[in-house]
């Protein structure tokens, strides 16, 4: 089957809260119609829907590439001093190359909720530095 020669990098889904409304097995059906060999879904700061994406993704035979878009702390992931919501963090979409870099994203979507969390659950440059490995960074937002 002849693919488009094009790949969605940065998808959310209705995972990401008050951002988005699509839902896992639609995201994957249109994936499917556009002819897309691969797709990626980078919610905002969490990876509630990753097993339902690699499982519907994988059973159309569309390559799931999982992520997530980051907010990272402008100081440290500890510091709670921001001047409101906007100064808080800023985003960094982090997509997992490897098994290592699942793991990775876990250890830093859940040091976000259990460590950084100030208006949204925010990593810094520290542990991303600690968990980067499998890691591929864009720069997608301002």
């Amino acid at each position: 089957m002849k693919h488009a020669d094009f790949v969605h990098l940065h998808c959310h889904t209705q995972f990401s809260l008050l951002d988005a409304a699509s839902k896992v097995p639609q995201l994957i059906k249109q994936a499917v119609h556009l002819k897309f060999p691969a797709i990626a879904m980078t919610d905002h700061g969490n990876m509630f829907g990753a097993i339902s994406f690699y499982q519907e993704a994988f059973k159309q035979g569309i390559k799931p590439i999982i992520g997530m878009e980051a907010y990272i702390a402008p100081k440290s992931r500890l510091d709670r001093t921001a001047q409101g919501i906007k100064e808080a963090s800023f985003h960094i979409t982090l997509l997992c190359k490897n098994e290592i870099g699942y793991q990775n994203l876990m250890k830093l979507t859940t040091a976000s909720y259990l460590e950084g969390f100030y208006y949204r659950p925010r990593i810094d440059k520290e542990i991303l530095h600690k968990y980067h490995e499998g890691l591929i960074g864009l720069s997608g937002c301002l």
